[in-house]
């Protein structure tokens, strides 16, 4: 029994005729009689009786058309959720970010992106680098913002850096702290930390001890939000992306290295997913427009690597 057998069936219980069951099918009515013999003989019953005035059902084919009819509606079904993924008119994109990313670089190009493919639904998690990159390696995420490199082996993940992004230290507007800092400068400074499994805290500790002390900590355990709240409270400073302070009138910023010697403290954005190959279109798709976007981001604090 195969589809188009059952798409002539429909055809001539629809029309009680052989002729013009073949005019609405587009094939000859010596194949379509073809293949309803060839249906009869797979379910081993004759589904039409032939009269005068045209065929009808025997008890068999009445039986048969309702089950027919459902399996032509369910195979359309099919064949139009296929289509609709094809031309990503559907889909799902599981994303996931930092927080500052999700802050800072994600919304224009979440808006983009659903703009010319508002039925593609895109779902957002947020989360420090080496859980992102457990769930990309677990297929919980299709696609991750994160930072690279991954502290997570993962060999089975495409890492592609797109941006390297200035880090600074944030502290509330009304401090007295220069604009520009060398590393060392914060030895005795109070700092805000982030929790573990954050690479800001791991920067910020690495930092610290390649200039030869350990950072002094005020308060830790947060969440960007949280560490951005607690440093506007006069709490301490944080070392934070230069992209999170914009949206922030009541924190200021100061540069981290670059003099004397000291090397710019910077960090490296890479997209991370799983083999093109196995992706959906529709994570394909936004791979691409999120790389062009990315690549047209002019920003003092974000350059291309």
């Amino acid at each position: 029994m195969q589809v188009h057998q059952l798409s002539y069936f429909v055809a001539v219980a629809r029309a009680r005729h052989f002729t013009r069951a073949a005019d609405e099918t587009g094939v000859s009515q010596p194949n379509l009689s073809k293949q309803i013999r060839a249906l009869e003989n797979s379910l081993g019953t004759r589904l039409f009786v032939r009269g005068r005035a045209g065929v009808e059902l025997t008890s068999a084919g009445a039986a048969l058309l309702p089950h027919a009819e459902r399996v032509l509606i369910e195979v359309e079904s099919a064949q139009r959720a296929v289509n609709e993924v094809t031309t990503l008119s559907r889909g799902r994109v599981r994303l996931g970010a930092t927080p500052a990313i999700c802050e800072g670089l994600l919304p224009d190009g979440l808006t983009s992106f659903s703009a010319s493919h508002p039925g593609i639904e895109l779902e957002v998690h947020e989360g420090g680098s080496g859980l992102l990159t457990r769930d990309l390696s677990e297929g919980r995420l299709d696609v991750a913002l994160l930072i690279a490199p991954l502290r997570v082996a993962a060999p089975d993940l495409v890492t592609t850096p797109v941006l390297r992004e200035r880090l600074v230290l944030a502290s509330p507007r009304t401090a007295d702290v220069p604009d520009h800092l060398r590393i060392t400068d914060l030895r005795d400074m109070p700092l805000v930390m982030f929790r573990e499994g954050y690479d800001l805290r791991e920067v910020t500790h690495r930092a610290c001890g390649d200039a030869g002390f350990s950072p002094t900590v005020a308060l830790e355990g947060g969440e960007m939000g949280g560490v951005l709240r607690f440093v506007e409270a006069g709490l301490g400073h944080a070392v934070v992306p230069a992209m999170v302070i914009p949206s922030r009138p009541a924190l200021r910023a100061s540069t981290l290295g670059g003099t004397d010697g000291e090397r710019p403290l910077e960090r490296v954005i890479a997209i991370v997913h799983r083999s093109r190959e196995t992706l959906p279109l529709a994570v394909q798709a936004f791979v691409d427009e999120l790389t062009a976007h990315l690549s047209q981001i002019s920003s003092p604090d974000l350059r291309h690597v």
